[in-house]
């Protein structure tokens, strides 16, 4: 009868360790899988500056015509929730400017620092492909203004604030790796002065910005 009991004892006892095994090594793995994401995520982008000019040039009339750049570009994302983010993008960016009349001058260079902030709505964010919108402002710093000589001496752009649109959408690469595509229009406006004052113009840039790269989830 004693043995009896032994021997029925053990099944269980067996099954008691087994379980106090798996629930030692099951656990490490368990909290992994339940990790909350980082919330932060840094993208590496390369990205087509499309500036949408207009002007009013004084006293020539015309217009400006500045021409698109094509420059890497770093954004730093911070999670509120898995939907809501906010972006910092950074990035400088050159352009030859030109006044387009009853005939063409050159108006120079210039650079531009738009370091520019948003805040988006992520649609799906446990999904493989996630969509986003934003909206945010920017301000633009001009700056190594180069003006090319001759009937222009000198060009200075005033810096200024303007707002922000955004769509886009993060692709899962796993391992907390995206890849990203991303649009961004910027309502931007200058006043430019020429030759120290006697040339003026209010110059629209409204740039589109295309963007392909890749991000990190920390």
């Amino acid at each position: 009868m004693t043995n009896r009991k032994k021997f029925s004892a053990l099944p269980a006892a067996l099954l008691g360790a087994a379980a106090m095994t798996f629930s030692a090594i099951a656990a490490p793995a368990m909290a992994a899988d339940g990790e909350e994401d980082s919330p932060w995520l840094v993208r590496v982008r390369g990205v087509a500056v499309v500036p949408d000019e207009d002007a009013d040039v004084n006293p020539l009339g015309g217009t400006v015509e500045i021409d698109e750049d094509y420059v890497p570009e770093v954004d730093i994302s911070y999670f509120f929730t898995d939907n809501i983010a906010a972006e910092l993008i950074l990035a400088t960016t050159r352009h030859d400017v030109t006044w387009k009349g009853a005939g063409s001058l050159d108006l120079g260079k210039v650079s531009l620092l738009p370091p520019t902030l948003t805040l988006q709505y992520h649609f799906l964010p446990k999904e493989t492909y996630r969509p986003y919108v934003g909206a945010g402002v920017n301000y633009t710093v001009f700056f190594n203004e180069d003006a090319p000589g001759g009937a222009i001496t000198s060009a200075d752009y005033d810096n200024a604030f303007g707002w922000a649109l955004q769509a886009g959408m993060d692709i899962d690469l796993g391992n907390k790796w995206v890849a990203n595509i991303d649009v961004k229009k910027i309502f931007l406006n200058t006043d430019v002065s020429l030759n120290g004052g006697a040339v003026t113009a209010d110059v629209d840039i409204d740039p589109w910005l295309f963007g392909l790269g890749v991000g990190y989830r920390f």
